[in-house]
């Protein structure tokens, strides 16, 4: 058994949130990697890498983040063994 990256992209709800999200989720989630992305006219997204067993997959993590205080939307973007 190998492991996954799950590759996610994660809307707050407003830009006043955003700094509490991605705090909430480096807390909850331990995140392997967590960016900041631009999506358009100062509105941000994170990109958030977390790494799993292969047999878990990435629904459970969305779940997860959806959870979070303040997140609007999540978008799961890329699941790769690695």
């Amino acid at each position: 058994m190998g492991t996954a990256a799950v590759i996610t992209k994660v809307f707050p709800e407003s830009p006043e949130v955003f700094e509490k999200v991605k705090s909430s989720i480096q807390n909850e989630m331990k995140p392997y990697k967590l960016e900041e992305e631009e999506v358009a006219f100062g509105i941000k997204a994170l990109k958030v890498t977390i790494l799993v067993k292969d047999s878990s997959g990435g629904s459970d993590i969305e779940e997860r983040l959806r959870k979070i205080e303040g997140v609007s939307e999540v978008q799961v973007e890329e699941v790769t063994l690695i």
